[in-house]
């Protein structure tokens, strides 16, 4: 990389930055391409991006952003990924852990908030936010569906009684 194009890398990293909410610092050291390959298919999938950076450009990306607290995490060959979704990306990397030993999640970083290891796995275990938005719209149409019901309880019962009427009224004419 020559030096415009280390500019144009810093200043893209650091406008990623400053619009996601999570950031994930991993170590790749000794994965296959083939490896690699999979891991950003699957983060892809989830909606997030995943980039080998060289540390020295990462951490001046950094500077000044909310996820300062990871620059002393950016040691050896890291990784970041990122995504507007934080459970999504900790999710997808503790997965891929669990069935690549070459793949060891150092930490990461939630807003301010700088996350170890156990912070990223507690928070993969959280519901996706696709989860949690179908979760409030059903607790949002339950109470319009119990409305629905006991409004439609009185008519029923009002048709059931005018329904006995009738085949009271068939039973004497018959």
């Amino acid at each position: 990389m020559d030096r415009t194009e280390k500019r144009e890398f810093v200043a893209t990293l650091a406008g990623v930055f400053a619009e996601t909410s999570f950031v994930l610092v991993a170590q790749n050291k000794g994965m296959t391409v083939a490896e690699v390959s999979d891991l950003r298919r699957r983060m892809r999938g989830a909606g997030a991006t995943y980039k080998v950076a060289k540390n020295r450009l990462a951490s001046l990306a950094l500077d000044g952003t909310r996820f300062q607290g990871i620059s002393p995490l950016l040691k050896g060959p890291t990784a970041l990924a990122w995504s507007k979704d934080p459970v999504a990306v900790a999710k997808t990397a503790v997965e891929f852990a669990k069935t690549n030993e070459k793949f060891v999640i150092l930490g990461g970083a939630l807003g301010t908030q700088t996350l170890a290891l156990d912070g990223v796995r507690a928070l993969a275990e959280l519901p996706s936010l696709e989860t949690l938005r179908a979760q409030l719209v059903g607790l949002l149409q339950t109470p319009a569906t119990r409305i629905a019901g006991v409004l439609q309880a009185p008519a029923g019962q009002l048709a059931r009684v005018f329904g006995a009427y009738a085949k009271k009224d068939e039973a004497e004419a018959a």
